[in-house]
Protein backbone atom coordinates (compact mmCIF):
# COMPACT_ATOMS: atom_id res chain seq x y z
CA UNK A 1 0.00 0.00 0.00
CA UNK A 2 1.21 3.47 -0.83
CA UNK A 3 -0.21 6.70 0.49
CA UNK A 4 1.01 10.07 -0.71
CA UNK A 5 0.11 12.73 1.84
CA UNK A 6 0.16 16.38 0.88
CA UNK A 7 -0.29 18.86 3.70
CA UNK A 8 -2.84 21.31 2.35
CA UNK A 9 -4.55 24.55 3.25
CA UNK A 10 -7.51 23.32 1.21
CA UNK A 11 -8.37 20.60 -1.29
CA UNK A 12 -11.42 19.64 -3.31
CA UNK A 13 -12.50 17.04 -5.84
CA UNK A 14 -14.95 17.67 -8.62
CA UNK A 15 -16.67 14.98 -10.70
CA UNK A 16 -18.67 16.07 -13.75
CA UNK A 17 -18.66 19.66 -12.51
CA UNK A 18 -19.98 18.83 -9.01
CA UNK A 19 -17.92 19.05 -5.83
CA UNK A 20 -17.73 15.55 -4.31
CA UNK A 21 -15.33 16.18 -1.44
CA UNK A 22 -13.75 19.26 0.06
CA UNK A 23 -11.59 20.10 3.10
CA UNK A 24 -9.71 22.99 4.60
CA UNK A 25 -6.51 22.33 6.59
CA UNK A 26 -5.36 18.73 6.54
CA UNK A 27 -4.10 16.07 4.14
CA UNK A 28 -4.82 15.34 0.53
CA UNK A 29 -4.27 11.55 0.59
CA UNK A 30 -3.64 9.65 -2.64
CA UNK A 31 -4.21 6.00 -1.76
CA UNK A 32 -2.76 3.13 -3.79
CA UNK A 33 -3.70 -0.47 -3.05
CA UNK A 34 -1.63 -3.38 -4.32
CA UNK A 35 -2.63 -7.02 -4.76
CA UNK A 36 -0.63 -7.99 -1.64
CA UNK A 37 -2.51 -5.66 0.73
CA UNK A 38 -4.90 -6.79 3.44
CA UNK A 39 -6.83 -5.22 6.33
CA UNK A 40 -3.85 -5.46 8.70
CA UNK A 41 -1.64 -3.42 6.37
CA UNK A 42 -4.43 -0.93 5.73
CA UNK A 43 -5.07 -0.46 9.46
CA UNK A 44 -1.35 0.20 10.10
CA UNK A 45 -1.24 2.76 7.29
CA UNK A 46 -4.34 4.54 8.60
CA UNK A 47 -2.82 4.71 12.10
CA UNK A 48 0.46 6.09 10.73
CA UNK A 49 -1.46 8.67 8.67
CA UNK A 50 -3.58 9.78 11.62
CA UNK A 51 -0.62 10.09 13.98
CA UNK A 52 1.98 11.58 11.62
CA UNK A 53 3.33 14.82 13.08
CA UNK A 54 3.93 17.20 10.18
CA UNK A 55 1.92 20.23 11.27
CA UNK A 56 3.77 23.11 12.88
CA UNK A 57 3.62 23.93 16.58
CA UNK A 58 3.99 27.41 18.10
CA UNK A 59 7.76 27.28 17.54
CA UNK A 60 7.38 26.40 13.84
CA UNK A 61 8.51 22.78 14.28
CA UNK A 62 6.60 19.92 12.66
CA UNK A 63 5.34 18.55 15.95
CA UNK A 64 1.55 18.29 15.62
CA UNK A 65 -0.63 15.58 14.16
CA UNK A 66 -3.81 15.89 12.14
CA UNK A 67 -5.87 15.52 15.32
CA UNK A 68 -3.85 18.20 17.11
CA UNK A 69 -4.78 20.77 14.46
CA UNK A 70 -8.35 19.48 13.88
CA UNK A 71 -7.35 18.70 10.30
CA UNK A 72 -9.32 16.61 7.83
CA UNK A 73 -8.42 14.24 5.02
CA UNK A 74 -9.51 14.29 1.41
CA UNK A 75 -8.91 10.67 0.37
CA UNK A 76 -8.63 9.60 -3.26
CA UNK A 77 -8.07 6.08 -4.56
CA UNK A 78 -5.07 6.23 -6.90
CA UNK A 79 -4.08 3.02 -8.70
CA UNK A 80 -1.46 4.95 -10.70
CA UNK A 81 0.77 5.00 -7.60
CA UNK A 82 1.70 1.50 -8.70
CA UNK A 83 2.74 2.48 -12.22
CA UNK A 84 5.68 0.43 -13.51
CA UNK A 85 7.68 2.61 -15.90
CA UNK A 86 10.77 0.41 -16.23
CA UNK A 87 10.04 -0.60 -19.83
CA UNK A 88 8.91 1.40 -22.79
CA UNK A 89 6.96 4.63 -22.59
CA UNK A 90 3.60 3.35 -21.39
CA UNK A 91 3.36 2.42 -17.70
CA UNK A 92 2.03 -0.94 -16.61
CA UNK A 93 -0.26 -1.32 -13.61
CA UNK A 94 -0.03 -5.06 -12.93
CA UNK A 95 0.89 -4.54 -9.25
CA UNK A 96 -2.18 -2.40 -8.55
CA UNK A 97 -5.15 -4.22 -7.08
CA UNK A 98 -8.18 -4.60 -9.33
CA UNK A 99 -11.28 -2.64 -8.38
CA UNK A 100 -13.07 -5.52 -6.66
CA UNK A 101 -10.13 -5.92 -4.26
CA UNK A 102 -9.10 -2.26 -4.03
CA UNK A 103 -12.51 -0.72 -3.27
CA UNK A 104 -13.20 -2.60 0.00
CA UNK A 105 -9.65 -1.95 1.24
CA UNK A 106 -9.85 1.73 0.28
CA UNK A 107 -13.15 2.03 2.14
CA UNK A 108 -11.63 0.19 5.11
CA UNK A 109 -8.72 2.70 5.12
CA UNK A 110 -11.20 5.58 5.33
CA UNK A 111 -13.18 3.81 8.08
CA UNK A 112 -9.99 3.27 10.06
CA UNK A 113 -9.12 6.98 9.76
CA UNK A 114 -12.59 7.87 11.01
CA UNK A 115 -12.01 5.50 13.90
CA UNK A 116 -9.04 7.69 14.86
CA UNK A 117 -11.40 10.67 15.03
CA UNK A 118 -10.46 12.10 11.63
CA UNK A 119 -13.09 13.61 9.34
CA UNK A 120 -12.63 12.05 5.90
CA UNK A 121 -14.02 13.32 2.60
CA UNK A 122 -13.64 11.28 -0.59
CA UNK A 123 -13.96 11.46 -4.31
CA UNK A 124 -15.76 8.82 -6.38
CA UNK A 125 -13.95 5.49 -6.76
CA UNK A 126 -13.01 4.88 -10.39
CA UNK A 127 -14.37 8.23 -11.65
CA UNK A 128 -12.54 10.84 -13.70
CA UNK A 129 -11.89 13.39 -10.98
CA UNK A 130 -10.54 16.91 -11.04
CA UNK A 131 -8.44 17.71 -7.98
CA UNK A 132 -7.63 21.19 -6.76
CA UNK A 133 -5.42 21.89 -3.75
CA UNK A 134 -3.12 24.40 -2.14
CA UNK A 135 -0.08 22.49 -0.89
CA UNK A 136 1.06 23.92 2.44
CA UNK A 137 4.83 24.13 2.88
CA UNK A 138 5.03 22.33 0.54
CA UNK A 139 5.01 19.18 2.65
CA UNK A 140 4.58 15.89 0.81
CA UNK A 141 5.17 12.54 2.53
CA UNK A 142 5.12 9.10 0.92
CA UNK A 143 4.15 6.14 3.09
CA UNK A 144 4.87 2.71 1.62
CA UNK A 145 3.96 -0.45 3.53
CA UNK A 146 6.70 -2.36 1.65
CA UNK A 147 9.28 -0.29 3.54
CA UNK A 148 8.12 -1.44 7.01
Amino acid sequence: MRVVLQRVQYAKITVEGKIQGQINQGFMALVGITQMDDEEIVARMAKKTAELRVFEDDQGKMNRSLSDVQGKILSVSQFTLYADCRRGRRPGFEAAAKGDQALPLYEYFNEQLRGHGIIVETGVFGADMKVELLNDGPVTIILDSAEW
